[in-house]
């Protein structure tokens, strides 16, 4: 059974539902296939906003909700006050991160960089260590991120996730059947392990 994980690396929900999912997959034997696509875009053309335009709810989420996930979760956290950053260009290095088979290894040092070491993802130069870091040639990413052909695949993705009915991130699918948001993490978990019962 294979769950659909439709993600930015600025969206700190979809940051705890990466952590969380390891355990998710283990526990239910699904196998996990990663959408990055860009929320600003998803918002845009499902007519949705994010909430951190809000600023209660952003004061809600980053200084209330996202502490208490931590807690609850035992998931590391440390942002950057100005987190978090511009992923336009993080999100077409996930395009091509995903072209050279590394997309999870991608993901994962991106999120955990924005979310649990502070880095300051604005700035090229950290963002270049933290993927040299990762095993990356970040030369080349940076050089690819401004081609056509990664512009027109993140976009692709985005207006994808959107023709699905997608409104934000992080979005879920098993088969066709749609959950949206960290928050529904357990009913997926319900629902995987229901249907690989079935099988």
């Amino acid at each position: 059974m294979d769950l659909e994980f439709y993600y930015d690396v600025a969206s700190p929900p979809s940051y705890i539902a990466h952590e969380r999912l390891p355990g998710i997959l283990e526990r239910t034997g699904a196998t996990l296939t990663l959408r990055p696509v860009l929320a600003g875009g998803v918002f845009k053309l499902s007519g949705n906003a994010s909430p951190l335009a809000v600023p209660a709810k952003r004061n809600y989420m980053m200084r209330v909700e996202l502490p208490r996930l931590s807690r609850t979760y035992g998931i590391k956290l440390d942002f950057h006050p100005k987190a978090p950053f511009e992923s336009l260009p993080l999100m077409r290095g996930a395009m091509i991160a995903e072209q050279t088979g590394r997309l999870a290894e991608y993901t994962t040092a991106l999120f955990r960089a924005m979310w649990a070491e502070a880095c300051d993802m604005s700035d090229p130069a950290v963002v270049a260590e933290v993927l040299d870091n990762a095993g990356f040639d970040s030369k080349m990413i940076f050089a690819r991120m401004q081609q056509q052909t990664t512009k027109d695949q993140l976009l692709a993705a985005t207006e994808a996730a959107a023709s699905r009915g997608a409104f934000g991130v992080p979005t879920f699918f098993i088969g066709t059947e749609i959950f949206f948001g960290q928050d529904r993490l357990d009913t997926i978990e319900a629902a995987l392990s229901a249907r690989i019962s079935a099988e």
